[in-house]
């Protein structure tokens, strides 16, 4: 038995109302003391209104959704107060909350309470957090996916047929005197294991092509001072956020902006111009820049008529990355090694489909997919641990010796959807989350 929890459920800033959530066995007992009405087990849901109340004074005039177990978000007797929105209010209900038996909830805390009660897989609790962060529509809808178990439920099958060949195996191990039991052959064993790898490679193969559509991209703009950077940057984002001069050496820190290419988030540094330079500020902006470049999924290395710096571009070269040539309207020869535009007068087209074409991106059809780092993690986990599978059937390797991959696929098969282990994992996953969630 978990015990009460509390924690504000909106941002702690001024508006019209404010969400006060509580999730635990107590919790009726802990809102019935400053409540002027007794919330009682009687009805799944119950909608009161009413007044908070400390010792006697009222402190708001509030409206208490009831939830009873185990119909609620997290499986458990749970509370919503629905306040006015000032952060004074809201903090009072949550101090008397405190006072009267209940606790600060930790991050994530009501999302992992769900999870652990079953209320949803890991898969789904992935997908709040996602909904959550989510800064484009696509990224929201492939999220919401998710979150209804459509991702989840596309993979049980899987994971149910893993289990079936190793049970097959293990009952052959155990009972070899049993007659009427069928002994599964090298030739089944090599079959269901490329039927699954096969499912397996194509959910890897659609979850990394959209996994960018929710995670975005780094794109970092690098080049010698004075090329046009930070035009470049406020020709893609829209806006002139970044200061543009003549004078070399503006940028001085890196200038970030984003903006959105076909519903994903792209997130652009503009770096400092890379130099030698003896002034102290300039020099670190050009460390910063070196870092930028280091974390970036794609570096634009841009040049103008003044040409192409080597040793610069030794930087970048073994990254990926593009070489955009700027001002093109003032260069004759174009070379078919680099993107020309004009970033001042918003001639950027050229780059952007070089970009698309770069990363393979187009429009995104929403469909259930396994898309960030954990979840593909684990199914190439489980598709290298059944190449092993049929590495050794091929080899003639003993039966119990197959099985010990077929038992790691089967391992991972679980831990992807969070039905093993279930505190360890939910530890790491759920502090990423925020308080009230």
């Amino acid at each position: 038995m978990f015990e009460t929890i509390v924690a504000l459920a909106t941002p702690p800033l001024k508006s019209a109302l404010a969400i006060i959530r509580l999730s635990g066995a107590d919790c009726f007992k802990v809102v019935s003391k400053i409540f002027t009405k007794e919330l009682k087990t009687e009805n799944n849901k119950e909608v009161l209104f009413g007044y908070i109340v400390d010792d006697k004074k009222q402190i708001d005039q509030v409206v208490v959704l009831k939830y009873v177990s185990p119909h609620s978000f997290t499986g458990e007797n749970s509370v919503e107060i629905i306040s006015h929105g000032s952060p004074l209010i809201a903090n009072q209900i949550i101090q008397l909350c405190l006072k009267n038996g209940a606790r600060m909830a930790t991050n994530g805390e009501f999302s992992s309470r769900a999870y652990l009660n079953g209320k949803i897989d890991l898969v789904q609790a992935e997908s709040i957090n996602d909904l959550i962060n989510a800064t484009t529509t696509e990224g929201r809808d492939l999220s919401m996916v998710s979150l209804t178990g459509e991702t989840s439920k596309l993979f049980r099958p899987i994971k149910d047929r893993i289990a079936d060949l190793l049970s097959q195996i293990e009952v052959n191990i155990d009972y070899p005197e049993y007659e009427d039991i069928e002994d599964v052959t090298k030739e089944q064993i090599l079959k269901k294991c490329s039927e699954i790898i096969n499912e397996i490679d194509q959910l890897i193969k659609d979850g990394e092509k959209t996994k960018i559509f929710k995670e975005g991209l780094k794109i970092a703009i690098v080049g010698k001072p004075n090329v046009g950077k930070s035009s470049l940057l406020n020709a893609l984002i829209k806006d002139d956020k970044a200061i543009v001069t003549d004078i070399a050496g503006t940028t001085r820190d890196v200038v970030e902006g984003d903006f959105s290419l076909n519903g994903v988030p792209c997130h652009l540094f503009d770096t400092a111009g890379i130099r030698d330079s003896k002034d102290t500020i300039e020099k670190i902006g050009i460390e910063k820049s070196q870092k930028a470049i280091k974390d970036a999924d794609l570096v634009l290395f841009v040049v103008d008529e003044t040409g192409f710096d080597v040793d610069l571009y030794s930087l970048v070269k073994d990254k990926n990355h593009i070489v955009v040539t700027n001002k093109a309207d003032l260069i004759k020869k174009h070379e078919k090694d680099s993107v020309y535009i004009s970033a001042k007068n918003n001639d950027i087209e050229p780059l952007i489909k070089k970009i698309k074409e770069v990363f393979g991106i187009g429009e995104l059809t929403v469909k259930p997919s396994f898309n960030n780092t954990r979840q593909l993690g684990l199914l190439k986990n489980i598709s290298s641990s059944l190449k092993v599978t049929i590495r050794d059937a091929e080899a003639n390797q003993p039966i119990d010796l197959i099985s010990v991959s077929i038992m790691a696929a089967y391992n991972s098969a679980l831990e992807l959807l969070g039905e093993s282990n279930k505190n360890d994992i939910s530890g790491e996953i759920f502090k990423r989350f925020c308080v009230g969630k």
